[in-house]
C-alpha cells in the first residue's frame, strides 16, 4: 500500500488518487504532485503588489487607502511604512506607523520604496 501525501491546503490525511491527481475527502482541493513541487519553491517569498520580494527591515509604501478597525481615520494611500517585519499568516506584513502604532498589513496593498 503506498502512502499518499496530506492535503497542502487543509493537512488533512485522507487524500485520494484520481488519475494523475490527489484529491482532498475533506476540503475537495486537488493538485498534481508536479504543481505541489513547484509551489514549494518560492512559498517563503512575500511578494509587493508590483511583485517585488521584500524583505525584512524593508521600507514600504501604501497604495491604496485602507480603513483602519478601530481608528478614526483611514490609512491614507502613500504612507510610507519603515522597517517591515515579515511574519506567516494572510496579513504578512507586521509593522508600526506613525499615528497609528503597530499594525498587520497585507502585502498585495504595499509596494517597495
Amino acid at each position: 500500500m503506498t502512502t499518499l501525501p496530506p492535503c497542502p491546503r487543509c493537512a488533512c490525511e485522507y487524500t485520494y488518487e484520481d488519475r494523475d491527481r490527489f484529491v482532498c475527502s475533506q476540503c475537495a482541493y486537488d493538485w498534481t504532485q508536479d504543481s505541489l513541487e513547484n509551489s514549494s519553491q518560492d512559498t517563503s517569498a512575500v511578494k509587493d503588489s508590483n511583485g517585488n520580494v521584500l524583505q525584512d527591515g524593508d521600507t514600504v509604501v501604501v497604495i491604496k487607502g485602507l480603513k483602519v478597525k478601530g481608528a478614526s481615520s483611514m490609512l491614507k494611500a502613500g504612507t510610507k511604512v519603515k522597517n517591515i517585519r515579515l511574519v506567516e499568516g494572510d496579513h504578512n506584513i507586521d509593522c508600526k506607523i506613525d499615528g497609528f502604532g503597530a499594525m498587520k498589513l497585507k502585502s498585495e496593498f504595499v509596494k517597495k520604496a
